[in-house]
């Protein structure tokens, strides 16, 4: 038998009002029993009452719940909402009368996963519903919120059902040779329609890319040599002034972090110690920890002094960059210029100047100008990680059509495939992993 459950919906805190969620099958009989005002068994779906919470007759708090019957209800069973007032203490008193009244306390998820469970939502959509609430940037709330309206749940259903389709003519062929009217499949058969697919899959796993960067972030690391302006340009990113600045080469000695929203994406930002060669011991920690930083990093910002002449260090940072996703940047601009460089952008730290113009190269050296979020992607590493065990699995049938190789062993790998796309929504997971992903959820949730 299903439990009754219950959990506080809202932040931790005092606050105006709170939302205290129940659920199960006995959810709206067991809070009728401490509530005062209209009888809660008979009242329709979709509706709020008004009243009181009352427990060993005495008034707990004035109230409004809503009644939510299943399955039309957001994890399919019978659930009721209290909204109380949203002091901690009265919160709490609450959720200590519905635990001794019935109530179990819901765990980590647990709405959610029954949500899966009861068929209202896939894996694919229930992580949306993180991602609205961890969203970061507007880009990717809009992100978040298509996925909830089963975009991936889709566009990985599109996927499977090709692949059941082979998979289907394959076993008809096998089991039932005589059958005429049956598509012969041959090698020349498969050999274009897993290719078909295999394209597919690539443009998704490139818009995936991108979107991962606007889901978690870029983790941007800000480098160059000593006194080039790298913690200037970091408060000015921050709008604060959390790096200490001073005319001093070495001030940086480790890796000072922050955060920042342009517009519609996140920068988590690492400003390194200048990157020089030292005798200092200390410092010189934090010139190897600058190098390990920028292997890490998914987009680096150097920072060029313009107002005086490129030095062998300088050159060495270009060098050092070239493999990764970067922008020069070129501070000092309000002094004057003592070279000039193609594809660099040109700030002045201390007068916030050129920041827009910074904004315009990052989006175009992660590929954000190109992103939409209406095309074809996944929003996370577990999702992506699954669809590239499923394009390996086609890219060994396919190579093995041209080989050749015997179409029952060429089924085992669309089959792989196929069982691959199903664990992206949940269709063909491990009951064990879908508890592990529910507990990474908010009480409540």
């Amino acid at each position: 038998m299903v439990d009754d459950i219950c959990a506080i919906a809202t932040p931790y805190g005092s606050g105006a009002i709170a939302i205290i969620r129940t659920s199960g099958p006995n959810a709206i009989w067991l809070v009728n029993q401490i509530f005062r005002g209209k009888d809660l068994t008979k009242v329709k779906g979709n509706r709020i009452v008004y009243g009181h919470i009352v427990y060993n007759n005495e008034i707990i708090d004035e109230v409004m719940v809503s009644i939510f019957r299943g399955p039309k209800s957001f994890d399919g069973e019978d659930s009721v909402e209290i909204n109380c007032h949203g002091g901690v203490f009265v919160t709490h008193e609450i959720l200590r009368v519905l635990l001794n009244s019935g109530f179990r306390l819901a765990e980590p998820g647990e709405f959610s996963k029954r949500a899966f469970l009861n068929h209202k939502m896939d894996l694919t959509e229930a992580e949306s519903i993180m991602d609205i609430v961890n969203a970061e940037n507007k880009l990717a709330l809009k992100s978040s919120l298509n996925a909830l309206n089963s975009s991936v749940h889709n566009l990985v259903s599109d996927f499977r059902n090709d692949l059941l389709d082979l998979l289907a003519k394959i076993e008809v062929n096998i089991d039932y040779p005589e059958y005429d009217d049956a598509v012969d499949v041959t090698h020349q058969y498969l050999e274009p329609k897993l290719s078909k697919l295999l394209s597919k899959m690539d443009v998704v796993l490139a818009n995936s890319k991108v979107s991962k960067i606007v889901h978690q972030g870029i983790n941007t690391a800000i480098v160059g040599r000593p006194n080039v302006g790298k913690s200037s340009l970091l408060n000015m990113l921050l709008d604060e002034d959390k790096a200490i600045v001073s005319d001093i080469a070495g001030t940086t000695r480790d890796i000072v972090e922050g955060q920042v929203n342009l517009d519609e994406i996140s920068l988590h930002l690492l400003d390194t110690a200048g990157i020089r060669r030292s005798d200092d011991l200390i410092e010189s920690i934090g010139i190897q920890k600058s190098k390990e930083t920028i292997e890490k990093a998914d987009l680096v910002l150097l920072v060029l002094d313009v107002s005086s002449e490129l030095t062998k260090e300088d050159y060495e940072l270009i060098d050092l960059v070239q493999n990764k996703p970067h922008v020069y940047v070129a501070n000092k601009s309000d002094l004057a210029a003592m070279w000039q460089k193609d594809d660099i952008i040109y700030i002045s730290a201390k007068n916030r100047q050129g920041l827009i113009e910074l904004k315009e190269a990052i989006y175009k050296v992660t590929s954000l100008d190109t992103f939409n979020v209406n095309n074809p992607s996944l929003n996370n590493v577990r999702q992506i990680d699954l669809m590239t065990k499923a394009k390996a699995a086609l890219k060994n049938a396919y190579y093995s059509c041209q080989m050749q190789v015997d179409i029952a062993l060429i089924e085992i790998d669309i089959k792989t495939a196929f069982d691959c796309l199903g664990e992206i929504t949940g269709e063909a997971y491990p009951d064990e992993l879908i508890t592990a992903l529910f507990t990474k959820f908010c009480l409540g949730k």
